[in-house]
């Protein structure tokens, strides 16, 4: 006995029960007799044959037990006994997969053997009726754990072959039959496994498996067409690799990295496959003549006078999104990382909007930013040590308040104020400029580089970017408490863009300086987030996403992956912007 008072049953007392049924003990008083008569043709006719007292065969056994002379009672049970195999039979149409039905079959051959012996024919044929579902119920069972063990078709005892043993006792068995299907289905799991870690031999073995199990199917047909898409992922992956290193032939090796791009790719790919084509004649085309067009710089005439900001072409291609799985210091909003592709270059304006190019729109459209019908911003208070609320301060003033010069970064401006810009740009010149994408600024930040940092998994070196450095200080002496040990710019506060070495792709400041805005809506993650670059856009939202490092950030926030959020009205010292064009 249990602690709890219940009785534990051992393995032969489980089974001497299951073969043994008991009546209920039903005690009778003449003046009670035809009152149970009554009810015991009310249950027979019911078909409620044995569960409880208020049962026909107990109910008659009751009555013989006080009067074993009972014709009446004598026929009853007679008749109750004879419904038995029928009421077994419709437990047994449903114990094929459930449980409890095969358990009222055994009852029922409980009843039989109890009251009568069981020694008529049908009810000898109801019992091997049973006796061939419990057979069938341990093949499904061990047919399932095969399946839960991974144990498809191979070895004794594998889940197909106990499945089809099924089948082949009860042909149709809506039990097996799902079991087999099931099989066919876990072989396509594994020929998608086999995909993804882009082993396709083993992919094409677990296909032609599956198409054994259920022939004339089409399912196999459709794993299939998932594991070619996984093989174009891999392919346009590779390509784009490639092309990317190829885009850029001031990196060491960059051809001969490209070529171990285009051996994977032939491994996997099948014959004439026109990205293998594309990839061989683009780095025969770099070994020979080198890459023109991505790199290029140029500028687009305004209407009524004046040229944009230069612009720089970005190689067309694809990177991993967000920050790698054991990347210090990141966060869930930098994850899940994800591979984005590009298939079109775009151009991106080679440094943040100056406030000279931001006080041409001012002045062209009538524009009134935020900071200037809000009368203040915040700025840089070096007394304290912090950031405060000043009136009077906009987009003409720098991080500290004063007169910005025209070749500062402009900043205290907002994402509505960017936005505003752009859409000046593209009226003036017939183009699409619009804020980058939060994809488009991470891939031109990195440059082709996937480290922890825009520039690699290193410590900066001299003249990379506006950062924190431990040798800054500020005109009053204070340093910085998180900073890039070592690391000294000269500047303490935006410097003028460009002052500090470009990138791989020729742009500058994307790393540090100022933040930047960006055209995406403010998400907790990258679940769900677009593939192909575009920004993740939700109507009327105001939270937007600031990307970028800054003149003040901590390491941790000049990381690639890095990323914040701010109101879209918001205005400070640390946050500007530039703009993209759609080529």
């Amino acid at each position: 006995m249990r602690a709890d008072g219940e009785v534990t049953v051992s393995g032969d007392d489980a089974i001497a029960e299951r073969l043994t049924w008991r009546s209920p003990e039903i005690a009778l008083i003449e003046a009670e007799v035809p009152a149970a008569r009554q009810r015991a043709a009310k249950a027979l006719a019911a078909d409620r044959l044995y569960e409880d007292v208020e049962s026909a065969i107990p109910l008659y056994l009751a009555l013989l037990k006080r009067d074993p002379a009972d014709a009446a009672a004598k026929d009853g049970l007679q008749r109750a006994l004879a419904r038995l195999p029928a009421v077994g039979d419709a437990a047994l149409a449903e114990a094929g997969e459930d449980a409890d039905a095969l358990r009222r079959a055994h009852a029922v051959a409980a009843v039989m053997r109890s009251v009568s012996g069981a020694r008529g024919p049908e009810d000898a044929a109801y019992l091997e009726r049973l006796d061939r579902a419990d057979r069938l119920w341990e093949l499904n069972e061990a047919a399932e754990q095969a399946l839960a063990d991974g144990r498809l078709d191979e070895g004794d005892g594998n889940a197909l072959a106990l499945f089809r043993q099924v089948l082949t006792l009860a042909p149709g068995q809506p039990r097996a039959s799902q079991g087999v299907a099931a099989v066919e289905s876990a072989m396509i799991r594994r020929a998608e496994e086999a995909a993804v870690r882009a082993d396709f031999v083993q992919a094409e073995r677990w296909l032609a498996k599956a198409k054994q199990v259920r022939p004339g199917m089409e399912t196999a047909e459709a794993g299939r067409a998932l594991v070619e898409e996984i093989r174009r992922i891999h392919i346009s992956r590779l390509r784009d690799e490639g092309l990317a290193l190829l885009s850029q032939p001031q990196r060491p090796n960059h051809l001969p990295w490209a070529r171990e791009r285009l051996a994977e790719l032939l491994r996997i790919a099948k014959p004439g496959d026109p990205a293998a084509a594309e990839l061989r004649t683009r780095i025969d085309l770099a070994t020979h003549y080198g890459l023109l067009r991505p790199g290029q710089r140029f500028t687009d005439g305004l209407q009524g006078g004046g040229r944009t900001p230069q612009m720089v072409v970005v190689p067309h291609g694809g990177f991993r999104m967000g920050a790698r799985d054991a990347e210090p210091d990141a966060g869930k909003a930098e994850r899940p990382s994800r591979y984005v592709r590009f298939d079109r270059g775009f151009a991106i304006a080679r440094t943040e909007i100056t406030v000279a190019e931001f006080r041409r729109f001012v002045e062209a459209s009538g524009h009134r930013p935020r900071a200037v019908r809000r009368g203040h911003s915040l700025v840089y208070d070096e007394r304290g040590g912090n950031f405060v609320r000043r009136s009077g301060v906009d987009w003409r003033h720098d991080a500290f308040g004063r007169l910005a010069a025209d070749d500062m970064p402009v900043v205290h401006v907002s994402a509505k104020d960017a936005e505003a810009y752009a859409r000046w740009l593209s009226e003036r010149t017939g183009q699409r400029y619009h804020l980058p994408s939060e994809a488009e600024f991470e891939y031109a930040l990195r440059g082709g580089e996937p480290g922890r940092y825009p520039w690699g998994d290193h410590p900066p070196r001299p003249g990379t970017g506006n950062l924190t450095g431990g040798g800054d200080r500020s005109p009053g002496g204070r340093s910085w408490g998180n900073a890039f040990v070592g690391y000294s710019d000269g500047y303490w506060g935006p410097a003028p863009v460009g002052r500090f070495r470009a990138n791989a792709f020729g742009i500058h400041d994307l790393e540090g300086n100022v933040s930047e805005w960006v055209a995406d809506c403010w998400h907790d993650g990258y679940r769900r987030a677009p593939t192909h670059g575009e920004a993740w856009v939700n109507p009327g939202c105001r939270i937007r996403v600031i990307r970028g490092g800054a003149w003040s950030n901590s390491p941790a926030q000049t990381r690639a992956a890095w990323r914040s959020q701010a109101e879209a009205d918001a205005t400070n010292a640390l946050t500007g912007f530039r703009v993209v064009r759609d080529l």
